[in-house]
């Protein structure tokens, strides 16, 4: 159901550049996950700090007819990082402290309105595709989770001839139920995905 929303979402993205004016560029950034680890079953992880991180991409930008909007489809590689203290389960280990990397591909299918010809301000769903995460530490061997998840994003930007610079908020919709085997527990986590994103961005 999931993949089929994302499927008529680009449909519908790609099919309003036909006949109308078409910008194209890449663009890359900062982000930083304000919530990183909540909501675990079992008291093995505290103090999680969210690092900077980053992506990069590419991106298509159409005039709406009529409508004096704009799309803009993206497709993005983020990466996200956290710090945290991990207790493991059996008895007498101590605990440590790990890093946790968080690997996706973005796509975000915008709407957005340019204002004083260099403004603009855009809303719209954010599909994420997980590709991998984990723990650096050996305890914790495999990390599983929901490979599909939706957000929404909204921000605003300017852009200076070829080169653009936009702020955004990023909410997940829904969780990212991960779990990963500690001992004999089973120990589930949400790694739901809010973001803060800085990107510069350069159009062809």
């Amino acid at each position: 159901m999931k993949k089929g929303i994302l499927l008529v979402c680009l449909a519908f993205s790609f099919s309003q550049t036909a006949n109308a004016q078409l910008h194209f560029g890449f663009k890359g950034g900062v982000n930083y996950n304000s919530e990183s680890i909540i909501e675990v079953t079992e008291n093995f992880f505290k103090g999680a700090e969210s690092k900077t991180g980053y992506h990069a991409g590419i991106w298509l930008r159409a005039k709406i007819p009529i409508l004096g909007l704009y799309i803009r489809p993206e497709l993005v590689y983020t990466n996200l990082e956290s710090t945290i203290t991990y207790s493991p389960a059996r008895l007498g280990a101590d605990a440590v402290q790990t890093d946790f990397s968080f690997q996706k591909i973005d796509i975000p299918v915008l709407f957005g309105k340019k204002f004083l010809g260099v403004g603009n301000v855009f809303i719209g769903p954010s599909f994420q595709y997980i590709l991998t995460q984990g723990f650096d530490v050996n305890d914790i061997q495999e990390v599983t989770g929901d490979g599909f998840t939706v957000g929404l994003q909204i921000g605003a930007g300017i852009e200076l001839g070829k080169l653009g610079i936009d702020l955004r908020l990023e909410r997940g919709f829904n969780d990212i139920e991960s779990s990963f085997l500690d001992d004999t527990t089973t120990i589930e986590f949400d790694t739901r995905v809010n973001q803060v994103i800085f990107g510069l961005s350069y159009r062809f």
